[in-house]
């Protein structure tokens, strides 16, 4: 049975367009002393800190300062702030141009639960691709820090339909975690899980 067409596209930034290894971050931040990391950072569960800093409830400076107060140890900013942006890879220029030729063919919109220090990292790392930002694929980028909400939260992707002014039936959700593309659902938008570049290609049969 064919699929309902979408009127516009919603992806996910980390794991999906930007490559992202967890346990990268985990690894660091067990080096430097933090306990527990994997229990209080991972991609399905997190610590309130983190979540504290994912909807911009505290700052950059003071995020790290918590992290360095865990630790108890005399880290420098500087090496903190590299172990939390370990865990991001990078972009596949392949995959970066496969989605702007998506993008040139339907409305495409970004939501992120992410931080001013992660954007700040992936925005230096795209400048380095012939893609200098993200603004060339998307109408609008709805990052959690800034707009105070954060995925799987189903009352976030309600904020971002109305912002967006679709209907859940309008948009395709391409995501990467489970929890998120259930969240998703909730808030009736169709979901497409996101495990591998290949999966791009699947967006077709909604558009």
């Amino acid at each position: 049975m064919p699929k309902e067409k979408v009127k516009v596209l919603l992806f996910d930034l980390g794991g999906v367009i930007v490559d992202l290894d967890y346990q990268k971050t985990i690894k660091s931040f067990e080096k430097i002393g933090l306990n527990e990391a994997e229990n209080k950072y991972n991609q399905f569960n997190q610590h309130h800190l983190f979540d504290d800093f994912e909807t911009g409830r505290i700052s950059a400076p003071n995020f790290i300062q918590k992290i360095q107060d865990e630790i108890n140890q005399d880290i420098t900013h500087e090496i903190i702030t590299n172990a939390w942006n370990s865990m991001i890879l990078g972009f596949q220029e392949e995959k970066l141009s496969r989605i702007e030729n998506i993008s040139q063919k339907i409305p495409c919109y970004l939501l992120s639960n992410t931080n001013e220090i992660h954007l700040n990292y992936v925005n230096n790392l795209l400048k380095k691709t012939r893609h200098s930002n993200l603004d060339k694929f998307f109408k609008k980028c709805y990052y959690s820090h800034q707009i105070k909400r954060r995925k799987p939260d189903k009352e976030t992707f309600e904020w971002v339909l109305n912002d967006m002014n679709y209907d859940g039936s309008d948009v395709l959700f391409i995501e990467d975690s489970p929890q998120h593309i259930e969240g998703a659902k909730k808030a009736n938008i169709n979901t497409l899980f996101y495990k591998k570049m290949s999966d791009l290609s699947k967006i077709e049969e909604w558009i």
